[in-house]
């Protein structure tokens, strides 16, 4: 067995297997373009891996972990919001196994990783994507500076700064200052915890973002291991799965705003008036179709609500409760509920409204004593009827009700 240790760097190693390798981020000093220059004495790391990396390749086959990702063509990453949670400044986002779904179906799960480090791998991503689509010019924002932890003096008062979350907004991005070396405990200059200096990029947050993002080139410009490449490589996705920190549901709810939990937003307000007011409507239709309703319907729609062992004030009541309860729902702010019973509502409003319309339509009948089906007269006949004038000869003669013998069949 070896082991190397060195200020930044533990190394354990067996002809058996490699047991720990941790390399600690914050040993990385200045980006440069597409690369980091590392510490000298973490050079020693390199070396020693070099040496050792043919001894276990030819002897020890490469363990992946469990859930290890080769491809990320169909994966895609949704940034949701910068938290302070266990007393760090995180970034909270899911993973999503298919980008084509635009991340609203259910994520692979919901994970933290820390400012730093999601920052970090976000801007090898831009780097990564500036580089493919031909642009040289790319540079790293000045903020870059402060992924890790950087001493200075406020006022002649040493202090240390690092990238974190904004205090006032969970979608910005601030630079924390901080009174010791390692960062984790706050300082506050001027009553404020956070330094007024521009950050100078912001991070997608709320923007499903796919995780291999392709650019328009033409066959001359790539080889045949550039498709490759793009899809085994995908710095902000690989480096957030390596980093990645399971977020429960206590932890989604760590500044999660009001409005998302249990608000009412304009689009919301708008569609519950539109469905209270069609509902409304609904019910006036179904009064009026009720009070033209013929002796003979209303019979048997008592009947049926009395072979239910209900009676028409039980009807009555439970549609009251059901609205006073929506309207309980509501004012507390559940949606889901809410809307799930006012579309119930609706639903069963329109259900008797149609029933009420087609059992008005059907032309009523009836049989007459030899078996024939005698239809009734329409009422504007009637009108005709009553409308003529009893004082014509042909009326009046009616009128007088002159008897005539019948004729009666002859009998041999």
């Amino acid at each position: 067995i070896f082991t190397v240790n060195t200020s930044n760097v533990t190394l354990t190693l067996s002809t058996m297997t490699c047991s720990s390798i941790h390399v600690n981020r914050r040993t990385l000093l200045k980006k440069k373009p597409k690369q980091y220059t590392i510490m000298g004495r973490a050079r020693t790391f390199k070396h020693i891996f070099s040496i050792f990396s043919a001894l276990l390749s030819s002897s020890v086959p490469a363990t992946k972990a469990e859930d290890a990702i080769e491809y990320w063509t169909d994966y895609a990453i949704y940034p949701q919001r910068c938290v302070n949670y266990n007393g760090n400044d995180q970034i909270m986002y899911s993973m999503f196994e298919q980008s084509s779904n635009h991340c609203v179906d259910t994520p692979i799960g919901t994970y933290i990783a820390s400012v730093p480090a999601f920052v970090d791998a976000y801007l090898e991503q831009a780097a990564d994507n500036a580089a493919d689509a031909g642009q040289d010019d790319y540079a790293y924002p000045a903020m870059a500076d402060y992924l890790e932890c950087t001493a200075t003096q406020i006022n002649g008062v040493d202090y240390y700064l690092q990238l974190g979350c904004n205090d006032d907004d969970t979608s910005l991005l601030a630079v924390n200052i901080y009174s010791d070396a390692d960062c984790t405990e706050h300082s506050v200059v001027d009553g404020y915890d956070d330094t007024s200096m521009e950050v100078g990029f912001k991070l997608s947050f709320g923007k499903c973002t796919p995780c291999v993002i392709w650019m328009d080139k033409n066959d001359d410009e790539i080889d045949d291991q550039y498709y490759v490449n793009k899809q085994t490589n995908a710095p902000l996705c690989s480096a957030m799965w390596m980093y990645k920190e399971e977020c429960d549901g206590k932890c989604q709810l760590t500044g999660k705003a009001s409005t998302d939990t249990d608000g009412w937003n304009k689009a919301d307000k708008v569609l519950l008036s539109i469905l209270s007011l069609f509902g409304f409507g609904m019910l006036l239709a179904i009064i009026k179709k009720r009070q033209k309703m013929s002796n003979k319907d209303a019979l048997l729609e008592q009947a049926a609500i009395s072979a239910a062992g209900l009676q028409q004030s039980h009807i009555l009541g439970i549609f009251a409760l059901l609205i006073l309860v929506i309207t309980m729902f509501a004012l507390l702010k559940l949606k889901k509920i809410t809307w799930a019973l006012l579309l119930i509502l609706n639903i069963f409003l329109f259900s008797y409204l149609m029933k009420l319309t087609v059992d008005g339509s059907v032309k009523e009948t009836v049989i007459g004593p030899d078996g024939k089906i005698v239809e009734k007269e329409d009422s504007d006949d009637e009108d005709d009827d009553d409308d003529e004038d009893p004082t014509t000869p042909a009326n009046a003669l009616n009128a007088a009700g002159n008897y005539e013998n019948p004729e009666l069949p002859q009998v041999l």
